[in-house]
Formats: structure tokens, sequence, C-alpha cells
């Protein structure tokens, strides 16, 4: 049977209804986890286990009572410190922060804990969530659980890695790069990015606390050990937000397969604009063809009508045009001094940054436009296809390279060294097209690391991306825990 600090949030849920377990014993149980491990890991960096273990007995006495406080009835979780969590200190990852502690929770937490759910702490976070490595001067350097001398990912690396570990019944990250799908990929965990707006942003580090724009491209979403527990999260998380909330209403569609045999999957796993980690590519189609086996109808050659190489030009620059507005005055100086010097077709990751993070009002609106075709060309496509299977990441979990300049950082990738910044090519086009793009893990390489799969789907169809990652999970077996752990 497996043990109780990996089991999915759901089953814990179910086992808290059936007086199977309290919230106090189980909220007690995760709390001797972290003190026990997490010295290893340092994923769990700002806690409050007093209030918590107070909260559960509280729920627990509400149970006593005959009264639900929701859907998350005392299930203990740990949260992203980009989130703002009512009386926890929430950085960002940025020293300027770290004394900062709100008086309200995020919008997405805050749902979270009026469903019942009860934060025990908060999980560390690059400085300002940018970067896909979990490191800061305010809390030091988080570890892969699957592999100590490796990062788990970012910027939801902390979230990862504390669920892998069997810190937390579940958590909640954001993502613009990646940073909720490469975090799972890379620790063997599953998580959601959701189609852009229907999760509220307010209340995440950056932009500064007290900010109520959500900027361009990013969103909120959840990291669980299960499928059914990603679409719980979801369901509860998801509608509009202050805004909007006296005239719209979110009411996202059922999946289009609850089956294999209903489902019909593109695969685009190899392309010669990013290459992958080979062991990793074959996990992949290891994966894709045993959905095949299970009915599914797999097309092993479909592809939008665009290339990687061109989403991923709209992709960067309206990432760092989205990301260099918060930049100081003198970086994007810089910027535009370096712009002077590249070639017109020049798509190297320095040229489409300074592109990007310099655009004039009047360029962005025409690469809005680009986004727009693209999207359109996206839609399209749904119309023969359920989803697209593609990877999250080029290759499996790498050691710690804290280099401060990106671009002098590299990667290995089947014995050739590739630019860091390469990270961001598969997660773009679902961010920039504002899609729903799942990870869910398929397998561990020889060398112990896990790999997860990208399963892209139709705008506001969540459901469908999630129900195609329950099936690898009922195929494959979904997460399994590291060894050691």
């Amino acid at each position: 049977m497996t043990e109780l600090h990996f089991r999915s949030a759901s089953d814990l849920g179910r086992m808290i209804r059936r007086g199977e377990i309290s919230s106090a014993e189980l909220t007690g149980h995760f709390i001797g986890r972290i003190e026990k491990l997490d010295g290893k890991t340092n994923a769990v960096v700002a806690r409050d286990f007093d209030r918590a273990m107070s909260l559960a007995k509280k729920a627990d006495e509400a149970q006593a009572r005959g009264q639900s406080l929701g859907a998350l009835h005392g299930l203990p979780f740990t949260i992203k410190d980009a989130y703002e969590v009512e009386g926890i200190v929430s950085t960002g990852g940025a020293p300027v922060w770290k004394d900062h502690v709100p008086t309200r929770s995020a919008t997405a937490i805050e749902r979270l804990q009026r469903a019942g759910a009860i934060v025990m702490g908060k999980t560390n976070v690059p400085y300002l969530s940018g970067d896909l490595q979990t490191y800061n001067d305010v809390y030091g350097t988080t570890n892969n659980p699957w592999a100590l001398d490796c990062g788990p990912g970012g910027s939801s690396g902390g979230s990862a890695a504390s669920l892998a570990a069997g810190f937390t019944a579940a958590e909640y990250g954001s993502d613009i790069g990646g940073s909720i799908r490469t975090p799972a990929h890379l620790c063997g965990v599953f998580g959601h990015k959701p189609s852009f707006g229907i999760v509220p942003k307010r209340g995440h580090l950056s932009p500064p606390p007290g900010s109520l724009s959500e900027g361009d491209l990013s969103v909120a979403g959840p990291l669980a050990r299960s499928a059914e527990d990603l679409k719980h999260l979801l369901s509860l998380t998801a509608g509009p937000d202050w805004a909007d909330a006296a005239g719209w209403k979110l009411d996202l569609p059922p999946a289009r397969a609850r089956t294999p045999r209903e489902l019909r999957a593109a695969v685009w796993i190899d392309d010669e604009f990013c290459d992958i980690d080979r062991e990793s590519a074959d996990l992949l189609r290891n994966a894709a063809k045993a959905l095949q086996d299970a009915g599914a109808n797999v097309d092993w050659n479909a592809r939008p009508d665009f290339t990687l190489a061109e989403i991923t030009e709209c992709y960067l620059i309206l990432l760092h045009s989205q990301i260099g507005a918060g930049m100081p005055q003198s970086i994007r100086d810089h910027w535009a001094e370096m712009k002077k010097g590249f070639a017109p077709d020049d798509k190297s990751h320095a040229a489409l940054q300074a592109i990007g993070g310099t655009l004039s009002l009047a360029e962005r609106a025409v690469w809005k436009e680009v986004q727009a075709q693209l999207r359109w060309k996206w839609h399209n496509f749904f119309k023969s296809y359920d989803v697209v299977l593609s990877p999250v990441l080029m290759r499996p979990a790498f050691e710690h390279n804290h280099q401060s300049n990106w671009h002098k950082r590299e990667l290995e990738v089947n014995g050739v060294m590739r630019p860091y910044m390469d990270v961001l090519i598969w997660a773009g086009p679902a961010v920039v097209s504002y899609l729903p793009a799942t990870a869910a893990p398929v397998g561990v390489t020889s060398e112990g690391k896990p790999v997860g799969i990208q399963i892209i789907g139709p705008h506001l169809e969540d459901y469908t991306t999630i129900e195609v990652a329950g099936m690898f999970e009922e195929i494959l077996g979904g997460f399994t825990p590291p060894n050691g752990w």
C-alpha cells in the first residue's frame, strides 16, 4: 500500500472524511517529515507549523460536530513562495520582501483555504520566480529529491520537490516559461498550466505587493501527485476575480475523451530545432505508443501550420517584452545598445531578448497579431486532434549552475553543449498561445531521473489535457517516489 505521505490529496481527503485519519494526525505526519528530511532538499522555507496544527485540530472538531469546511477539509498544503499567504512571510525570493507578511492570501490560495486547506508553509522559488532553477539570497538553494546534486527546476521548484519528497498533500504554482511543467517533469510529479486568464493571479509576487494588474502570458495552476488532484484543485481555483465576477462565469467544457479509444492525439517529440535527450525521447515515444496500444488514435507526423522555430520567436519576444517591462531603465538601455549590433536575421536568445525587452507599443502590437495568427492555427489544428504530446524539456534533471549571466550557461544534450535558454523552447508554444498544458510522469532514465510528457490541448479545454494525464497515469503507473524517501 502507498505510504501515507505519497498518497494523492484526493485519497487523503477521502481518508479524513471516512475517519481513517484525522487532520491533526496527517498534518503532524507531514510536519514531522519536513523537520526530519527537508535538510536535504531545502524545499519548505517559511514554516507556520504551530498555526497549521491549531487549524487541523479545529478541522477535526468541526468534523466531530458533523460539519465540513469544504472540499479540502483539513488537508495540509505547502504553497509556492511566489504567492502571498496571510500571516506567513511571503518573499517571492526577493530580499527586499524578506519581512513581508501579508494580511490577505492571494486569490487562488484564498480559494484553497476557503475550501478547507491548511497552509503549513511556503516552498522555495528563484528570485522573482525568474529562473528554471530554484535558489535565492533569502533562503538559498533547493535540491531535487531524485538527485540532490541537481535542481528541481523552477520557478515552482520548491513546490515540486515538496511533493516528490512527501512533504505536502498538494501544491500551487505559476508558469510563464514552464515554471509548473518543468519542475513537475524534473521531479516526477503532475503539473497543470491552465489556459491563460482562468485562474486569478492577484497576490502573486512579482509584481510588488498590492498590485492588481496580472500581466500577459503568466498563469497560476496546481501541482500534485495525481491527475485527479489537478482537476480538483483547478475546479476550486478557476473563475473570475473581482473585476469580472459581476458579469462573467467560467464554464469549462468537459474532457473531449474519457478513454484512450475516444482520443485523437498528435505526437510532436522530434524536431531538429530543439533536439532532446535520446533516452528521454525514447520514454516519451514509449508513452505515446502505450496510449496507442490502449486504443488511442495516434498520429506521429501531424503538426500545426507553423514551425517550432516560428512560434518560439514570437514567444520569446513577447516573453521578454513582458519581463522587460519590469526591468530598470539601465537594463533596457543596455538591451537597446546591444540590439544595434545584431544582424536583422539573428534569432539567438541574446538577440530576441534585446528585441523583446525594448519593444515599443507599436512593435508589440505587430507581435500580438502574430500571436493571434498562431492561436488561430492551433484552433484549426484542434478540429482534427484533441491533444498534442510533446516534451516538457530537452533533458532530465541537471546539476546546479548559478552563473548570473544566463547566456554563459550551457546544458549538455546528447553530447552537445546547448544554450541554457533552450530550456524555454518546448514550454513556449502553450504559453504564447494561451493553451492548457499538463505534465505527467511517464518513466525514469537509467540514471534514475524522472521524465514527464507534456499534453497540450485546445484553449479552455483544460479538462481534456488533465484527463489524458490520467490516462497515462493509469497505463504507466503515475507518480513513483524517489529512492530513499
